[in-house]
């Protein structure tokens, strides 16, 4: 890990930057992962690197949505591993949902270290891609998912999408979460709701609204009804192209 004081203006990218590092170190993330990673980050500095009040109310619809579902599941790739690990362990657990693996970039290896690194920090089910359930209209590796997760649920939450299979799991009459710095992207465009933020500092405000929202299902619909995602991303959008 870079040695880096709290007081450096730039410490919690630095600090981001090395956990993405660490998974491609360990194998949990793909190299292509810091791409990816990379240009998230460039779209968070116009962004002011702050949640901003269109992230929070996604985040609270989003909220509402996996508390009232029937079958939530959390899919997680390997940056999601890598920079939120415990906080999505800690999403599945207060859900009572699966963790399931799903990557672009895929070895079974690789597969097999996304699981364990959750395992180790605290994810209670962790479920891998088979080839007993696929999902339609995708052509590429993730189109294969668990038949007791993703190919049984109504919502996935998917911390950092890839605009394909958001598509398909739409197509497929799914609900789709998505975390996706770039409002502009085919994944937010496609997503049901679009936080439009950086995971590290969104999950731990998901938890908080997720607990909220548990045991009041009529006031987390009615939040839903309230809410229109397009809005939403319109918002992020001009605060991107102003700064």
């Amino acid at each position: 890990m870079t040695d880096v004081p709290a007081s450096h203006p730039r410490y919690a990218s630095l600090r981001t930057r090395d956990a993405i590092v660490a998974g491609v170190e360990a194998g949990v993330t793909s190299i292509h992962g810091l791409i990816a990673h990379g240009r998230g980050e460039a779209f968070d500095y116009l962004l002011g690197e702050r949640t901003r009040g269109f992230a929070h109310e996604a985040i609270d619809a989003a909220a509402a949505m996996l508390a009232t579902a029937v079958r939530p599941v959390v899919s997680v790739n390997g940056n999601a591993a890598a920079l939120v690990p415990g906080e999505l362990a800690a999403l599945a657990a207060a859900l009572d949902a699966p963790v399931e693996v799903n990557v672009f970039h895929a070895s079974k290896e690789r597969e097999r270290a996304i699981r364990e690194h959750l395992l180790a920090h605290g994810a209670r089910e962790v479920l891998m891609p088979t080839g007993h359930a696929v999902l339609d209209h995708l052509d590429s590796n993730r189109r294969f998912v668990h038949p007791d997760g993703i190919g049984a649920a109504d919502v996935v939450f998917v911390p950092l999408e890839d605009g394909d299979r958001c598509r398909a799991l739409v197509r497929s009459g799914r609900r789709v979460i998505v975390v996706d710095l770039n409002p502009m992207s085919r994944t937010s465009r496609t997503a049901t709701i679009t936080i439009v933020d950086d995971v590290t500092r969104a999950m731990p405000v998901l938890l908080e609204r997720v607990a909220a929202h548990r045991g009041h299902a009529g006031a987390a619909r009615a939040a839903l009804g309230r809410y229109d995602n397009a809005r939403v991303l319109q918002a992020a959008e001009t605060a991107v192209r102003t700064g």
